[in-house]
């Protein structure tokens, strides 16, 4: 298996590393059988990966053994934002049999963090994440993994959250305090409870400097996000729609 090297955040102090703790020691108290997680929100930008990323990160220094997936096969950035390689294959290539599971998997530096990317942008995303062929390989991935945490898209955009979900024993919603209005919270909540799976709770970001949330470059990549994301899924299938 392939050592890939996962950027480190630079901005992360004590407080911060200290609620991750908090949030790995919230997850051990639900109980043995939570062990597959799917983490979504309700749109982009919402620091969904990030969390993902770390709350794998504090898992395995407890000498827990974590697989982190990147679901996100329609806009997924982690390659190009968390690291520095190049022609990494991830989970599209091996739901469509184009690359062995040995070709995807990935150790990271840290020990007991390994990773799958989310590959190539595929033309029928939701067929892939909800097809035998990934359910089969998280029942097999458990007897390796303590913990399978799963970065999916945010569920205020496309159904592929809740497909994912369905094959998972739990769910975690990440909410960016000042851009999400409760309604739609409650929207994605309810999208969540209708694919069965037991919601742990709900991780509050960014709850400090509201105002950098409003940002016109931030609007402007959220309204870009969304075309991305109604355009893939009205049918149109088409690679270049989803860059």
């Amino acid at each position: 298996m392939k050592t890939i090297v996962l950027k480190e955040d630079n901005k992360k102090d004590y407080f911060v590393t200290e609620a991750y703790r908090t949030l790995r020691t919230n997850m051990q108290f639900c109980g043995k059988d939570v062990r597959v997680v799917a983490l979504t929100s309700c749109f982009p930008n919402e620091g969904k990966t990030t969390i993902a990323i770390e709350i794998g990160k504090s898992l395995a220094e407890i000498g827990k053994k974590v697989l982190l997936i990147d679901a996100d096969l329609r806009k997924s950035v982690v390659v190009r934002k968390y690291t520095s390689e190049a022609g990494v294959l991830g989970l599209s290539q091996f739901l469509s049999q184009q690359a062995t599971e040995e070709d995807v998997l990935y150790h990271t530096q840290y020990e007991g963090l390994d990773m799958i990317f989310a590959g190539q942008y595929p033309p029928n995303p939701v067929e892939l994440l909800g097809s035998t062929s990934f359910k089969a390989f998280l029942e097999k991935s458990k007897e390796v993994y303590d913990y399978i945490l799963i970065d999916t898209p945010p569920l205020g955009m496309v159904i592929d959250s809740a497909v994912v979900a369905g094959f998972c024993d739990s769910a975690i919603m990440v909410v960016n305090a000042g851009k999400v209005r409760r309604v739609q919270a409650l929207e994605v909540k309810e999208q969540l409870l209708r694919s069965g799976v037991r919601i742990l709770g709900v991780v509050l970001n960014h709850a400090e400097g509201k105002k950098e949330l409003f940002s016109k470059a931030g609007k402007s990549y959220s309204r870009q996000y969304y075309k991305t994301y109604y355009r893939y899924s009205g049918g149109s299938g088409s690679r270049e729609n989803s860059k």
